[in-house]
Order: C-alpha cells, then structure tokens, then sequence
C-alpha cells in the first residue's frame, strides 16, 4: 500500500469514527428528552441534534430549570441507558404523525411536521424513532440501543428563542457532552476548564484591549489604546506583506446605494444578513418632524466591498497587459446578527475585513489562487499556527439560492478542487457551504487547544464580472470577462484577535505585544534614570513603558506579569552606576544585568525571528 492509499484509508477510518460519534451524540439528545418527559411529563420538545463535541435540546417547561434540577435529569438519564432500551425507526404518514403529536400536546413537533409538509408537496411519510416508551419525530441516525451510548455529562442550561427567531417564545436549552471513554470525557473537561481560563473577553478586558459599551450597542467594539496599538502593529504587518505580494491598496465607503446591491444581487441572495435601508435625502431632524423625503434616495450598510472595488475597475477600460489586478482594503463591513447572538470579538455586527479582490483571465486564476493559498500559510505561520483544516465550501444542488448557472459552478468548483490538490492541502468538501455568488476554500485555524475558528477564505467568483457587465480587452481587440477570486487572510481583524488572545492567553509573542518593555524603577529615586532608559528604548523602535507608581517593587513586578509584558526591566542603585538594567524575562527567566545596547540587540532579534518567549 502507498503512501496516499493509507492516507486515504486513514481519512476514510477518521470520517467513520466521526460518524459513529455523531449517532452517539444524537442518540445522547434523545436519551435526554427521554429523562426530561419522565421527570417533567408536560414539558414541551423542540429540537436537539448533535453538535461540535456534544449535543444539546430544547424545551418548553413550565418553571426555570436549576444547577439541582440538571444533576437530577443527567442521573435519569443513566437509568435509561442501563434498560438497553433499543432504538426503532419507523415512517408514519403525515395525518399519524399530526394526530399523534397533537394528542400529547407536543406543538413544537407537528409545526415542524407541517413545515415538511409546506416545502415538500410530495412527502407522505415522515421519519420516526422510539426508544421504550418515547417517541420522537427524527431523520436519526441513531446507535442501537441506548446501552451503546458511551460516557457523558451535562454542562449547562441556556435560554434559546424557538428556530433562533427573537419574535418566538424562549426556551430552555440543555448542553452536554457525549464521548466514547471516560479518559477522552475528562480531557474534554480539562480543556473546556482551560478554554474559560483563556477565554478573550475575560483576558481582554483585564488587559484593558478592548470593551464593548451597551450604550454604544451589542456587537460593536470599542478598542482600548493597547487593543488599539495590537491592531496597528496587525494591520502594518499586513499593508507590508501585501505590497511585498504585488497588491495595490483601495479604500472605500461604508455606505452604498440600494442599486449597487440590487445589481451585485447581495439584495435579493443576502438579504438576511443586511440591514434595512437608509434614508438619505433628508435629515434626521426632518425625519422627526414627520417631513417627508422629496426624493427617495435609499442606502445600506455594507456587508462586503466587493461591489465597491468592481466600481473603481469599471471607471476605466482595461488591457489583458493590466491584469491581474490585486486590490486590497481594511475596510470595515456590517453584518445582522441578532441581540442574543452576538459575543465579544467572534461574532459582532461591524467589523473589518482585511479583504483582496484579484481580478485576472481565465488563464491567470489558477496560478492566481495558489499564490494566494501559499500567502494564507504563511500569515498563519508568522502569528503562530501551524495547523489548520481547509474546507472546499460547494453548492447544494437542492437549494436555489445560488446565482449562475450550472455550468459556471461547475467549472469553478473544479478548478477550486484541482488547485487543493495540487498544493496537497488536505481538505473536506463542505456540500451548501458555498456562498451565492461562487464556491470557496475555507480555513480554519487549530490553536493551542486544538479548537478550531473560521479565519481565512478564498472565493471563486464568476457571477459579479457577468452581473456588473466587467470586460478587458485581450490580445486580439476583444472584449472579454475577467474572473474575481475574492480573499481575506485574517477573515476579519476582531475575530483573529480574538484567536489569537485565546491562543496566547493574552501573552502574545514580543514582536505583537502592545506593550514590550516595562521598566520598573525601584523607587522614586530613580524614576529620571528610568526615564532616560525609556527615552533610549523608544529610539531603538520597541513600545515601552515605565512603572513610577509608589507601590513596591514586587507588587510592580507581579502587576507586570499579569499583565504579561515580555520583559520587565529592573532599575536601581547598581543600574544607574554601571549604566546598565536588570532583564526579566516574562517566563520568570532571570537575564541579569545587561546594557541597554545589549538588550536591544537580544528583542530585536527575538522581534526579527518572532520567536515567543
């Protein structure tokens, strides 16, 4: 056997693997349905699949459950699994299913059951499973009986609007966790211990990075001036990286007209996560005054900038000789998300993309996305990540929510799929992943923990040159479509912060940390020589900055550590005579006494190989 046979039966015994402990989990959310109709038999079931590491559902009861009341459910929940009870599937017809949900007062079912019905006009029959006495309406799939189940756990009770819709009435959620032995539960356990630990808004905030302020409003950031000078040393390193790669910068609005989006099709294919218009012809004083717009001249928010950067190619001809084109911008993008689902950096309602559009023939895309995948490694090497998953997002054949036609995502998704092997990425096809506009490759980076978060994105478009009419003309005179690859290495600037502080647990590498150096006079006395040292540090281009409160000189350097600057700098009585400071390093290593010159040569060079210490 070669090496690529055993790697793919190695992948096809992983994907198997994952099979099995996704029907676990499923099975593990019907187990506790089961237990909570046994301890509270008029409470309502809404859904519970499986999820990312565990499974969760979700009720309707009559009174707040407690901590007591879940310890109560998990400890039934066992007692179900020793019966061995096993797991039926049966099809009922659409009228028995109705009546039999209908008579148990399970409301929650039979709108779900009516709703197959709604888009399916052919459905006859509808999916059931049973284990003992509790029935449920499920697709499944299911292990064979509830002693199958492996180890789980109970986690947490969260409120959860029915099918996520703030108008709906809020239910309670349970969330576990469903593994195949006691050894993988625990270590699942003492990783979610260490994920609270390194948790961004906790370490943020403590860090002083960043605050989001209600009467700003939910999902919109405000950063503090350390979260502030991160970003800046982020996006530096990104301007310079590009114009090493070839792109040139663009900037444009926040704010677009209503026609922009009716021709790039985002207001009919993604309506969903837009904002309503914007009314510009008048003013918001007129506006109270119940005055009427003499013309109406509506706007939106931008969700994305491509239409924005296809209007700069558009304002003049274009030559083949001219492509490809490499246009970049941080530009800042806003996105609905609802009240109760944002949170901290990773899902917010305005922020900034660090987006590129490479507008280039046909011949040019496939030599243009590999640059662009090798510039995707490299960013993540260079903040720290070594691994990471590519997901190969498609079309779903079903679903009509795709502009284009068939032959169009054919041929991008088959030069997507070449291009991925041929850079040996190992990678999943993600079928309905596609966004409406063309296919795309996503990443998604493993920190430290091994937890995976959605970053980089690479996206194949052939709809936005044929919607927006864009031509060059090529070698014989004539007028041709270009292609758009659409690309973000961060994703977005909150979210990658909000990685990268989970995976640093805020002690980020020297050559990103807000603040470098921190001198630490040893009393009052020696704030003037601090101050020079301070002076001479700030010429050789390090960020630093000096501790002259009264407080001792433990206390400012156990401030230091948990603010996890890299190096404290000691200065006393000895350091001022011998012109020199006393290094410690942030992981307790002690460096002694250097000059200054010295120790600008040691972080310069740790900034050069930005090595972590």
């Amino acid at each position: 056997m070669n090496k690529q046979d055993e790697k793919k039966q190695s992948l096809d015994k992983a994907r198997d693997r994952g099979k099995q402990l996704e029907a676990m989990r499923h099975s593990c959310s019907h187990l506790m349905a089961a237990a909570v109709l046994e301890l509270f038999p008029k409470a309502k079931l809404a859904i519970g699949p499986a999820i990312d590491n565990g499974f969760y559902y979700d009720f309707d009861l009559e009174s707040p459950l407690s901590p007591d009341d879940l310890k109560r459910v998990q400890k039934k929940m066992f007692e179900i699994k020793n019966r061995d009870e096993k797991f039926v599937h049966d099809e009922w017809g659409i009228t028995k299913a109705i009546n039999y949900f209908e008579k148990l007062g399970q409301n929650y079912k039979v709108e779900l059951i009516n709703d197959l019905k709604k888009n399916d006009s052919t459905l006859k029959n509808v999916s059931i499973y049973s284990t003992g006495k509790f029935v449920d309406l499920c697709a499944g799939p299911h292990v064979d009986s509830t002693k199958k189940i492996g180890v789980f756990k109970l986690l947490s009770i969260a409120g959860a609007y029915w099918r996520g819709d703030e108008k709906n009435k809020m239910l309670q959620r349970i969330y576990g966790t469903c593994w195949n032995t006691q050894e993988e539960l625990d270590n699942y356990l003492l990783m979610m211990e260490e994920a609270k630990k390194r948790d961004h808004r906790v370490i943020g905030e403590n860090l002083d990075l960043f605050l989001i302020d209600p009467l700003v409003g939910a999902g919109l950031v405000l950063w503090q001036p350390k979260g502030a000078m991160l970003w800046r040393i982020m996006e530096d390193f990104w301007y310079h990286e590009h114009l090493k790669n070839g792109y040139e910068l663009v900037r444009s609005p926040h704010i677009g007209n209503r026609k922009l989006w009716e021709t790039s099709g985002h207001w009919g294919f993604y309506n969903e996560s837009m904002y309503p218009t914007l009314e510009v012809s008048q003013s918001l004083e007129e506006a109270q005054r119940g005055q009427k717009a003499k013309i109406k001249e509506e706007y939106l928010l931008k969700p994305m900038n491509c239409p924005f950067h296809i209007q700069i190619y558009k304002s003049k001809p274009k030559s083949y000789r001219e492509l490809p084109i490499r246009w970049a911008e941080c530009g800042t993008v806003y996105r609905y998300e609802k009240s109760g689902e944002v949170s901290g950096l990773t899902r917010v309602r305005g922020f900034t993309q660090d987006d590129a559009h490479i507008i280039c023939t046909k011949e040019q895309a496939e030599s243009e996305l590999k640059k662009v995948l090798d510039f995707i490694v490299y960013i993540f090497k260079s903040f720290g990540f070594k691994e990471y998953k590519v997901y190969l997002s498609t079309r779903d054949p079903k679903l009509d929510k795709y502009a284009g036609s068939k032959e169009g995502w054919d041929f991008t998704e088959s030069v997507l799929e070449k291009v991925a092997k041929e850079k040996k990425l190992d990678f999943e096809v993600d079928e309905g992943g596609a966004v409406f506009y063309g296919p795309k490759l996503d990443f998604k980076i493993k920190d430290c923990l091994g937890r995976e978060w959605q970053c980089s994105t690479l996206q194949y478009d052939f709809n936005l040159p044929e919607k927006f009419d864009m031509t060059y003309t090529d070698k014989n005179g004539q007028s041709v479509r270009p292609y758009v690859l659409h690309r973000a290495l961060f994703g977005s600037f909150e979210r990658f912060i909000g990685v990268l502080i989970e995976h640093y647990a805020g002690a980020f590498p020297t050559w990103l940390a807000p603040v470098q150096i921190k001198i630490l006079p040893v009393s009052e006395k020696f704030n003037k020589y601090a101050e020079k040292v301070k002076s001479d540090l700030l010429l050789a281009g390090t960020r630093v900055i000096v501790d002259n409160s009264d407080e001792s000189l433990g206390k400012k350097i156990r401030l230091a550590q948990l603010e996890k600057v890299p190096y404290m700098l000691v200065v006393g009585e000895k350091e001022v005579k011998a012109n020199k400071v006393a290094v410690r390093a942030r992981n307790c290593k002690d460096l002694g006494a250097i000059s200054i010159k010295k120790f600008v040569e040691i972080i310069k060079e740790e900034i050069e190989k930005k090595t972590i210490k």
